[in-house]
């Protein structure tokens, strides 16, 4: 008995010896720095034979017993880690128990749409994807959105989070920031706007976004565009008829293009569109809702991105031939 207890006594020093020797020699890591993504759901044993496949261990079984020891093998969180150089074993336990993850981003951009955002999301391998299989009904159920249509509903921004949280927590994020600062900019607003709800700045603020990139230049088409509903007019802007198109837009816009009426045409059709076209930003929500003083109905595109604006119908005219059909 007594050499069997001697024999035990020397077997856990050897051990004792063995896991402190693994807990504090460096890893060889296979690229420095290393990136290593654990997956939610994965087991401790699935997480050990991970890192052997990646090289950055020799074998599963030390690394197995080493948070096994601290009795932490239920405290591994999911997450994206970058591991460098000189970094041991015990160095990799605390990381990946502690949760010291590496943050991800996705980035949406002014002007997309929700069908490319859906893209974006589902391109991204550092993304949970919950939501491929939902239609965008389900998805705004899902996040507890009030609206059935998704279009405009989401702030376009880069956001930030560990790997593994799902599309739909992304996607949540996103409406309600688009909620919460559209709310701050129309309680906000200009007195005597011809909008009679947020929902309604917000798809005017789409077609701002949709006519131009030039920040400058926002609340002077926001005012074209606001001038025109207060006269009737229609809006006759280009980008909801090619929203309004779809699929079958195949880059050109043609005459009969503005000539077939669609829920989305504002050349057949007066007002607003049904919904917003796009995401816009927030520099375009500010325009609609502080546009500039001016009594352009007018606009024609320069060739340099910036747009010349007329009051008249002859003066555009006038605009039309000397920026675009002398330039052409």
């Amino acid at each position: 008995m007594r050499k069997l207890i001697l024999l035990g006594l020397i077997v856990c020093i050897a051990f004792l010896g063995w896991m402190k020797h693994f807990a504090a020699q460096p890893l060889n890591l296979p690229d420095t720095p290393h990136d290593l993504v654990l997956k939610h759901g994965s087991s401790l044993r699935g997480i050990a034979q991970q890192l052997v496949a990646e090289k950055v261990l020799s074998e599963p079984w030390s690394f197995i017993f080493l948070v096994r020891a601290y009795g932490m093998a239920g405290a591994v969180k999911a997450g994206n880690y970058q591991l460098e150089q000189g970094m041991t074993a015990y160095d990799l336990f605390q990381m990946i128990t502690d949760g010291n993850t590496v943050q991800r981003s996705i980035t949406f951009i002014e002007g997309w749409t929700f069908k490319q955002m859906r893209e974006a999301l589902n391109a991204n391998e550092s993304v949970r994807h919950v939501s491929m299989h939902l239609t965008d009904t389900e998805i705004l159920a899902q996040i507890g959105a009030k609206e059935t249509l998704p279009e405009g509903l989401f702030f376009p921004d880069s956001y930030y989070f560990s790997s593994g949280l799902t599309d739909l927590d992304i996607l949540k994020r996103a409406y309600q920031t688009m909620q919460r600062k559209l709310d701050i900019a129309w309680r906000l607003r200009d007195a005597g706007l011809p909008y009679e709800t947020p929902y309604q700045a917000l798809t005017m603020a789409s077609i701002v976004e949709k006519e131009t990139g030039r920040s400058d230049e926002r609340p002077l088409i926001a005012r074209v565009f606001m001038n025109r509903l207060r006269l009737g007019m229609r809006l006759q802007t280009d980008p909801t008829v090619i929203y309004g198109m779809g699929d079958q837009f195949d880059g050109n816009l043609r005459k009969k293009d503005l000539q077939t009426d669609t829920p989305y045409n504002t050349y057949t059709r007066a007002g607003l569109p049904p919904t917003p076209i796009a995401m816009p930003g927030l520099a375009a929500i500010e325009a609609v809702l502080h546009p500039v003083n001016s009594d352009a109905l007018y606009f024609v595109g320069k060739g340099d991105g910036s747009h010349a604006f007329s009051a008249t119908l002859s003066a555009h005219n006038r605009a039309v031939v000397h920026y675009q059909l002398k330039r052409n």
